[in-house]
């Protein structure tokens, strides 16, 4: 048998679910840090994945509840993707990742964990980056914990537009 420890994963485990959409934010910023807030702008945000493929996994999401990209105002696709091209130029300063995967899963088909709320994700690629680890055992590893991660992100998104 094989036994692969995470300890952190009880706290989702055991701890109440959400009855709200977890991309539906307060208007106050007051949950910011708890819920992984990196910015927000007028019409979109980016939010760090609690549950991540890699370190550095990002998204930028509408503030609007919609499932479809066709069904948001031109305003906020065109925010989201400039939060899309400013998330490549961070996580590639920060990370010095050799690629990133940019996507969007529209609809349950497509393999959208939460359909209901459309989401783009940015995760940082490294050559090799999987390692022995998923090959062999269908395991990957998170060498850098998510506060830690989003403690030396969080500035990027502080520090203005320049960056982009």
């Amino acid at each position: 048998m094989k036994q692969l420890w995470a300890p952190w994963r009880i706290e989702y485990i055991l701890g109440p679910k959400p009855d709200a959409c977890v991309f539906c934010l307060p208007a106050t910023t007051e949950e910011d840090e708890e819920r992984l807030v990196l910015y927000r702008g007028a019409r979109a945000f980016v939010i760090m994945n609690k549950y991540p493929y890699n370190n550095g996994h990002i998204m930028v999401c509408p503030y609007r509840h919609v499932m479809a990209l066709a069904n948001l105002p031109v305003e906020d696709t065109h925010e989201i993707m400039d939060l899309v091209r400013r998330c490549t130029v961070i996580l590639k300063e920060h990370f010095n990742c050799e690629g990133i995967n940019v996507g969007l899963n529209q609809g349950q088909a497509a393999g959208a964990g939460i359909r209901e709320h459309l989401h783009f994700h940015l995760v940082p690629r490294w050559n090799g980056d999987s390692s022995f680890m998923a090959v062999f055992d269908e395991v990957r590893t998170m060498p850098e914990h998510l506060n830690r991660t989003y403690t030396a992100l969080r500035p990027y998104f502080c520090r203005g537009e320049e960056t982009v």
